[in-house]
């Protein structure tokens, strides 16, 4: 703190946030206290000092000593109005293979050249001081040392200063600070040019808080600023964020007649553009030219990069056209931010085009272009066009650097070809390019998704005997890697693991593993993870609520997801839109309804617009429940607000018509979907029955006819619905060859694709058929689940195969099945067919032994079979008891 300036300021130092290090941990010289040493004799002193002052070094070799901490010190005392004698002494002592001078000595030589005005060489040895100090734990000896120095000689202060800018230039902030804010104390004000530097160098290492809180002491101790210095000063407020208070300042600066250039607008501009704010870096542009400051490449390269930001390409490439309108000379760096941007947004033929024009102005191509092709093209998939961008890089004197190699390995494992990432790690290393730990992480990610854990564990192992330390990235794949093989015993021991590697506040890895656990239901478990981090002193934040708030929802435990909510509220924490989402989908879960409006209404309080999710939510929930009344409501909403409907959406609608039984509405919206893929259109869609007369469903079709480009490509949730469609109307046979050409089209069936042909076969009467897809599943390595067998048991039924249904229904816990209340109707409803009641009976009683409840209509079945065999007694008890489900059901419903 400026104790001794005009006024105080409070000091800077506590606005950074690295603790500092001892001076003494670890030391390159081995200085030892002066305490240590023996007291050297007098004479000795004397005659050394005799000889120097006189100037007969060479005299020294007839003296028979060895240099010490003290020896040294001595002499630089006796000799510190002697800059010549002191420094030919020192050099001596520096250049002996057992002895280093110590930061004393260091400091009073700095000391006597300071005063004897050699500035050039006070730089030099101050700069080799703290060279050979920045490492050590003891950060403030030089200033504590250089104060002791000053005290004892009387001499000028201004190698404070020297120190202050040598320090900012080395980026050693923290020193620099402490010397900012301490030098004042001895009678010397920083001067603008070291200030300007510290200033500059805050901003470059991101701490551009403190260096506005330096410029505002800067003020208050009386130093007048430059417009250097107003420069930087506009660049830390646009740093931060704060673009129009950068503005203010601005206006402030020429009211007091600075006149500021090109830099200082550059920087207004740069701050617009990180802010995604064009309007407002046009509005700076024009205000220039209003001022008269020329604008230069710098500029409009900021404003190319601005466009590529946003992927406005067109006006990226306009703004190009107006450089080359003003006779500007646009250089291959404009050029490269412009070809980036094409290769951020895979337009690979415009990058392309972008790298001939270069080319043709004789510019050459960079680093920087051949990084953004490879990436460009890793990013549409076109690893081989990638690798060719870096082949060619030798023909154009281009070194590729890590960062190239790591974006082709990222290419190659995420197109699965983990061969060919493994021969370009050997490649790098051939080329002298060791594997950092973002090659291993990509690696490991690639290898995780290819589902080869084994090598990915190898993997992992084979990076720590090399002495790589692991980051959260590497951590995060490793225990996602454990839960995807469903072992939690090994994500927790590997989670404990990295604790103890110092992640043990690390937010993203508790976030991970407690997602991890939520995602498999383990409750529980994810909640004393949440517990042990706050007892580790890692905060959660709103990500964390909300990952535990989504199990909870997942589960539907909807209230504890809701304390969950009230909690993190207390805590100053609040919901974002995909915790409302998560929320949404969790109360339909539940079916606690009543809890829909209330929080829509409590997102509009919030500010929280709607998005496609929330919207997606609330249409998938309402279809869920069959309220389709409700679900086409909020579907109109959805578009009138600007929203186009995507995939899932109207793929959960069709689903939704489709279950109730409304089969052509769903058939006129499934070819509006469907009806731009060929495929489709030649296997049997085009001839499904589409009579509609519900207006709402007209009105869908309508905006699905205005948003077709989105279906252009259907996914495998569309070709799923497209079966049902087949299967729906009968059409078996052609869902069956519809099937079998997305095979050929590298289709990826799932339980939902075999289940619903396997359903329409078995409604058609042919089980046999019915059975062989269920074979072909296994063949595949699907397993069939209840539903699958309960279309079969139903096919077997309906053909009168009742023997071999009761069979198959025997079978089914043999097969690691629950039967459900489906299995058990499907069966009792058979029986009654052939008016085997005493079965039916039987189905009923086991139902209830193993525990599941017979709904409604299995009740009314069995009442109405009895009756039709003149049962009437047992057909009453049934009714009462009909009667008690009915009261229960009807009590939930409430």
């Amino acid at each position: 703190m400026f104790r001794y300036f005009p006024l105080h300021a409070p000091s800077l130092l506590s606005h950074l946030h690295h603790p500092l290090k001892s001076f003494h941990a670890s030391s390159p010289l081995h200085w030892k206290f002066r305490d240590e040493y023996k007291l050297i004799r007098p004479e000795l002193l004397s005659r050394i000092t005799r000889i120097l002052i006189l100037g007969r070094y060479n005299a020294l070799n007839d003296i028979s000593f060895d240099f010490s901490d003290e020896l040294l010190d001595s002499v630089l005392q006796n000799l510190k109005l002697n800059p010549t004698a002191s420094l030919y002494f020192f050099k001596l002592a520096s250049k002996q293979q057992k002895f280093r001078p110590n930061v004393t000595s260091y400091c009073k030589i700095v000391h006597i050249l300071s005063r004897a005005r050699m500035y050039d060489e006070t730089r030099a040895y101050l700069s080799e001081l703290v060279g050979l100090c920045k490492k050590d734990s003891s950060s403030f000896l030089i200033w504590n040392e250089l104060v002791k120095v000053y005290e004892e000689f009387k001499f000028s202060p201004l190698i404070f200063d020297m120190l202050l800018k040598i320090y900012a230039e080395k980026g050693l902030i923290k020193n620099a600070l402490n010397v900012f804010d301490n030098m004042g104390k001895y009678g010397r004000v920083p001067s603008l040019r070291s200030c300007n530097c510290l200033l500059s160098n805050l901003v470059k290492n991101g701490e551009s808080y403190t260096a506005l809180l330096v410029f505002e002491q800067m003020i208050r101790i009386g130093i007048v600023p430059d417009v250097f210095t107003c420069s930087i000063i506009v660049n830390a407020y646009s740093k931060e964020g704060r673009v129009e208070r950068a503005v203010e300042f601005v206006k402030e600066m020429e009211i007091l007649g600075f006149e500021l250039n090109v830099v200082s607008y550059n920087c207004l501009i740069d701050g617009f553009v990180s802010l995604g704010d064009m309007e407002g870096a046009k509005r700076m542009l024009n205000l220039m030219f209003e001022k008269g400051i020329s604008r230069n490449v710098v500029t409009y390269t900021m404003l190319i990069k601005g466009y590529c930001k946003k992927c406005e390409m067109k006006e990226a490439e306009k703004v190009v056209k107006e450089m080359e309108e003003e006779l500007m000379v646009v250089d291959q760096y404009a050029y490269g931010v412009l070809l980036d941007g094409y290769c951020q947004v895979g337009k690979m033929d415009d990058a392309m085009r972008i790298q001939e024009d270069v080319l043709k102005m004789g510019l050459k191509v960079n680093l920087f272009v051949c990084n953004s092709l490879i990436n460009g093209y890793c990013k549409v998939g076109k690893t081989h066009e990638a690798k060719r961008v870096l082949m060619c890089m030798g023909d154009w004197n281009i070194k590729p650097d890590s960062f190239s190699y790591n974006t082709l390995v990222d290419g190659y494992c995420r197109a699965g070809h983990m061969s060919e990432a493994f021969k370009l790690c050997d490649e790098m290393l051939r080329k002298g390019i060791e594997p950092s730990v973002v090659t291993y992480n990509t690696l490991l990610k690639g290898l995780c998704h290819a589902g080869s854990f084994n090598e990915a564990l190898h993997l992992w192992n084979m990076m720590l005997t090399r002495g790589l330390i692991p980051d959260e990235v590497g951590c995060c794949t490793m225990l996602g890697m454990f839960f995807k093989m469903g072992d939690v015993e090994s994500a927790l021991g590997f989670w404990k693991s990295i604790l103890a590697r110092g992640f043990s506040k690390n937010r993203i890895i508790f976030n991970t593993m407690i997602n991890g656990l939520c995602k498999i239901g383990k409750m529980d478990e994810a909640k004393e993870i949440f517990g042990k981090m706050k007892e580790l002193g890692c905060l959660p934040d709103g990500i964390t609520y909300r990952i535990l708030s989504d199990g909870y929802c997942r589960i539907g435990e909807i209230e504890e997801a809701f304390k969950l909510k009230d909690k993190m509220e207390r805590e100053a924490i609040f919901p974002t839109i995909e915790m409302y989402n998560s929320l949404i989908s969790g109360v339909f879960k539940s079916r606690k309804l009543i809890k829909i409006g209330d929080l829509l209404s409590e997102m509009c309080t919030r500010g929280l617009a709607p998005n496609l999710i929330t919207y997606g939510a609330l249409i998938t929930g309402w279809c869920d429940i069959g309220n389709l009344n409700k679900a086409f409501s909020i579907y109109f909403e959805m578009t009138e607000k600007g929203f186009a409907p995507n995939i899932i959406i109207c793929s959960k609608v069709v689903s939704c018509l489709y279950r109730l039984g409304r089969i052509d509405e769903a058939n006129i919206l499934l070819q509006k979907i469907v009806g731009t893929d060929p495929l489709l259109a030649h296997m049997g869609l085009d001839s499904l029955k589409t009579d509609v007369s519900c207006l709402n469903i007209q009105k869908i079709a309508n905006t699905l006819d205005e948003n077709a480009i989105t279906f252009s490509l259907p996914n495998n949730v569309v070709y799923n619905i497209a079966i049902t469609g087949l299967c729906k109307s009968g059409k078996a046979d052609d869902a069956r060859r519809f099937f079998l050409a997305l095979l050929q089209r590298g289709f990826n069936p799932d339980n939902f694709t075999y289940t619903t042909l396997i359903h329409g076969y078995s409604a058609s009467g042919n089980v046999n058929e019915a059975f062989r897809l269920r074979d072909e599943m296994l063949k595949v390595g699907l397993k069939p689940n209840i539903v699958t067998y309960n279309a079969l048991i139903n096919g077997l039924c309906k053909s009168g195969n009742l023997d071999r249904a009761r069979r198959l229904f025997n079978k089914l816990p043999l097969k690691g099945l629950a039967r459900d209340a489906v299995t058990f109707y499907t069966l009792i409803d058979g029986y009654l067919k052939i008016g085997k009641t005493c079965e039916a009976s039987s189905l009923l009683e086991k139902m209830k032994e193993e525990g599941v409840s017979p709904s409604l209509a299995t009740y009314s079945a069995l009442v109405n079979g009895l009756c039709e065999q003149e049962e009437k007694e047992k057909a009453m008890k049934l009714l009462a008891a009909q009667g008690d489900v009915k009261c229960e059901e009807d009590h939930q419903a409430s």
